[in-house]
């Protein structure tokens, strides 16, 4: 499917005046069969009249063979696109990216709802448009029009049509959104800001959540369920980039997408015999997980070498909760239920192979028990009327630990910070907890009530957050001063867990998945552009 191509490649004025029906591309079909003539979603393109300096191209999406509109039935219908213009379909663009974000869903604990995102600014899409490769920009449009169209297959049409959106339009377009997109969304997000970058990126994990969910089903989509579950590619959606000394690398995982890596075996399904635990996991599978990796950098130059330091500056990851209003898709009995973060894995060094590292020097692997003692003594006694004193003595001792332990590693010329969650109660690592089936194995002793109380491990909405100062000491490495002047590729990536155990509700399901990024950013090693201590 490439609508971008087409798009560009419509007929001209004179040739435009020669075509006995408008130009239409089709977007999906299903061949006819005994009880069901051909169905089809497909745009078309009509010129409005009017001399050639005032020329315009509206394009409409229309349904064909779906009961019981078996006639072409519009559902959607474009502003205006003048030819004449210099970049002549940048206000398509520019509607469809307003729409979806005007449409994302919020999270239930956003503090930026859509009614107060201001418009998108054209200028910063046309850059985008004019400084990006045709292939680029057309699976970055194919994927923008597919996001659009989900609302009106879904929502605004016959069931049928929904079907046939998921198997041949959603599914193929999501296969591509690869390395081949990278690079455009991150020049995408970069440009229009953080909360632009939300309100897409919840509207695409809200669309791939409910895809999971049918695919898993099969609810008709039987086509979809062909390749086993370890076989099946789900999208990259991660950047990373430098700026002002950071390498950030921000990535978007919605929970089913994530790798399975420890369950209640056959209760893992989405399915289940238990109509509240069915509710339960349809809660947690309209969920994301956001994460944003902050490192912050520095470079100095001496005599003989240049050193290249890094340190934690921000690690946030926050499980978003997808829904248009406060109940949706989340059952009220299970509203507090959700994934929560449980270990991050964070590697950050040069490229592999590379031969100009001289060293790698780490911190010290952070000591984060802390430990209260408080001792309390009463004395009693009769010192007078006795030979002997009577004394007792009490004493009391109370002892808190911090729920998560934090160290770096080396692999290589890649230091690596880790930050493991751990049960306040049993002091089991989280993410590699396992049923053993004995009497009294309850996994759920320190993480119920997990999100309130002074020592919980979370703050209030389920999010985590390692600052610098907290974190521990830098890392460096130590160049050969031959590569000043060159910019090099900096290797950037992580391993992100998130795990359920029960919070309020009653039950014994658990579950933790997880999902590798990895990027590069870029280390300039340039006088005058690079921080010197």
């Amino acid at each position: 499917m490439d609508i971008w191509s087409w798009i560009t490649e419509l007929p001209n004025s004179a040739e435009w005046d020669e075509l006995d029906s408008p130009p239409t591309f089709e977007l999906a079909s299903s061949g006819p069969s005994q009880e069901n003539p051909t169905r089809s979603i497909h745009l078309k393109a009509e010129r409005t009249s009017g001399s050639d300096s005032e020329a315009a191209v509206t394009f409409t999406v229309c349904l064909q063979g779906f009961h019981p509109f078996n006639a072409q039935k519009p559902l959607w219908v474009s502003d205006k696109c003048h030819v004449s213009s210099q970049n002549p379909f940048l206000p398509l663009l520019l509607q469809l990216l307003q729409e979806i974000v005007s449409h994302s869903p919020t999270a239930h604990d956003s503090t930026c709802p859509r009614s107060q995102l201001q418009k998108l600014k054209p200028e910063p899409i046309a850059w985008i448009m004019d400084s990006h490769t045709p292939e680029s920009l057309s699976t970055f449009f194919n994927l923008v029009f597919a996001m659009r169209l989900f609302w009106l297959c879904v929502c605004d049409a016959p069931s049928e049509a929904g079907s046939l959106y998921f198997q041949s339009l959603f599914a193929p377009t999501l296969e591509t959104v690869s390395s081949r997109l990278a690079s455009v969304l991150r020049t995408f997000f970069i440009t229009v800001g953080v909360d632009t970058e939300l309100c897409f990126m919840r509207t695409l994990g809200y669309i791939i959540a409910k895809w999971c969910i049918i695919r898993e089903l099969g609810v008709g989509l039987q086509t979809l369920l062909v390749a086993p579950p370890q076989q099946r590619k789900n999208p990259r959606l991660s950047y990373a980039s430098e700026a002002h000394g950071l390498w950030v690398l921000k990535g978007y995982a919605p929970v089913m997408t994530m790798k399975l890596a420890r369950s209640n075996g056959q209760k893992s399904q989405l399915s289940s015999i238990d109509p509240k635990e069915t509710v339960l996991k349809y809660a947690l599978a309209h969920q994301q997980l956001e994460a944003h990796v902050q490192l912050e950098y520095t470079v100095g130059f001496f005599d003989g070498f240049i050193q290249v330091r890094a340190r934690v500056d921000n690690i946030r990851l926050h499980v978003a909760r997808l829904g248009y209003n406060q109940n949706d898709d989340d059952e009220v009995d299970f509203v507090d239920e959700k994934h929560f973060p449980s270990r991050v894995r964070v590697w950050v060094g040069p490229e592999i192979g590379a031969n100009y590292v001289g060293g790698l020097s780490l911190g010290r692997s952070t000591e984060n028990n802390e430990r209260e003692v408080e001792v309390q003594k009463i004395v009693k006694g009769n010192f007078e009327k006795s030979k002997v004193s009577k004394v007792k003595v009490r004493s009391l001792r109370r002892t808190r630990t911090k729920s998560w332990r934090m160290d770096q590693e080396a692999e290589g010329n890649a230091a690596i910070f880790d930050v493991v969650l751990h049960d306040n109660a049993t002091g089991q690592e989280v993410a590699t907890w396992k049923a053993t089936g004995q009497v009294g194995d309850d996994p759920v002793q320190g993480m119920r009530g997990r999100y309130v109380g002074a020592n919980r491990p979370f703050t209030k909405n389920g999010s985590v957050i390692i600052a610098g100062d907290e974190y521990g000491e830098e890392v460096g490495w130590k160049l050969s001063r031959e590569m000043e002047g060159s910019v090099l590729k900096w290797r950037i990536g992580g391993e992100f867990w998130v795990s359920y155990w029960a919070n309020q509700a009653k039950g014994s399901y658990f579950e933790t998945r997880y999902v590798e990024w990895c990027d590069e950013v870029d280390l300039p090693l340039i006088h005058g552009k690079t921080i010197v201590p």
